[in-house]
């Protein structure tokens, strides 16, 4: 511990500014977007995200409620897919809250004739799984909060 330190230590009065970063051309920025603000996003097929027929069918899935539960079928987390097809043919995956829903053999037929109803859609099928199983945590916070869970 009885180490000598050598710092030195040296008073001035005033010290010289680093010097500032120049720019060649002064008269020209360089426009780090130019090409980017320009570019157009690719154009969205209808059944794709984002495209009218997609969004056409997410609409009327919202529009259907379970009768015990005040939430969409949408918001409810039953809805696992929707497939869009080249032929307007769509493909909706979905689930009950449970197998013994009362509305286990009606709801499916409702979501067919809705989806089927969209403008766009050439046909509609829907695939009822049970794997993976719904559990609450499907739901969407809209949902939840409707549900008082949040």
């Amino acid at each position: 511990m009885n180490e000598q330190t050598n710092i030195k230590v040296e008073e001035v009065d005033a010290a010289t500014p680093p010097p500032k970063a120049r720019v060649e051309d002064a008269g020209h920025r360089p426009d780090y977007l130019e090409g980017f603000l320009s570019q157009k996003p690719e154009p969205v097929t209808a059944g794709e995200p984002g495209g009218d027929v997609y969004e056409g069918v997410i609409a009327s899935l919202k529009e259907i409620y379970d009768p015990e539960i005040p939430v969409n079928i949408y918001d409810l987390g039953l809805i696992y897919g929707v497939d869009i097809e080249a032929d307007a043919h769509v493909v909706v995956t979905m689930t009950l809250t449970t197998p013994h829903c009362p509305v286990a053999e009606s709801m499916p037929g409702e979501v067919e004739m809705r989806v089927g109803a969209v403008p766009g859609v050439g046909s509609a099928e829907v695939n009822l799984v049970w794997d993976p199983p719904w559990d609450p945590q499907k739901m969407s916070d809209e949902a939840k909060l409707e549900l008082g869970m949040l």
